[in-house]
């Protein structure tokens, strides 16, 4: 008989001072300006981040010795609104281009009043890496987020990208 494992999902929301349309800029296009250089998957340190603006474009980082290295790709891409992005990262921390174990990131930009965004994220599909693998990442991820968010708050409180 097969059995179909259910990891739970990441979720995480913050709340501050910005407009949507702020935060999606910053966590997109900003995003090398608050995602730690020492959070990264290639064999060099991190130089630059990037998220292509469109669906089908890469979420990357360029690494000191010159190479890119895949973090994943967008899969939904409404500005000011929601962002859902895959996650080609094993539970071993390397690059994992095969779609059928990416997990996935979806970000909502929410309106709380005029001056204000919460931000709601989800973490799943952890499943895909099986049942060790996806749950050892989905506690990695759930202790990760948090500081994550914060850094892109202090970068979306900071203004104009």
């Amino acid at each position: 008989m097969n059995q179909t494992i259910q990891i739970a999902p990441v979720r995480k929301t913050i709340v501050f001072a910005a407009t949507c349309e702020h935060a999606f800029t910053v966590f997109t296009s900003g995003i090398d300006r608050w995602w730690p250089k020492t959070h990264g998957i290639g064999a060099a340190p991190i130089r630059k981040s990037f998220i292509e603006p469109f669906v089908g474009g890469r979420w990357y980082t360029t690494c000191d010795d010159g190479v890119d290295v895949v973090v994943g790709h967008v899969r939904v891409w409404i500005p000011g609104e929601r962002l859902v992005v895959s996650w080609e990262i094993g539970s071993d921390w390397k690059p994992d281009s095969r779609a059928a174990f990416a997990s996935e990131v979806e970000l909502r930009f929410v309106a709380e009043g005029a001056e204000h965004t919460r931000v709601e994220l989800e973490h799943r599909n952890f499943e895909r890496m099986g049942a060790i693998g996806g749950d050892k990442m989905r506690n990695a991820v759930d202790g990760g987020w948090p500081t994550l968010l914060e850094l892109f708050k202090t970068a979306a409180a900071g203004g104009a990208t």
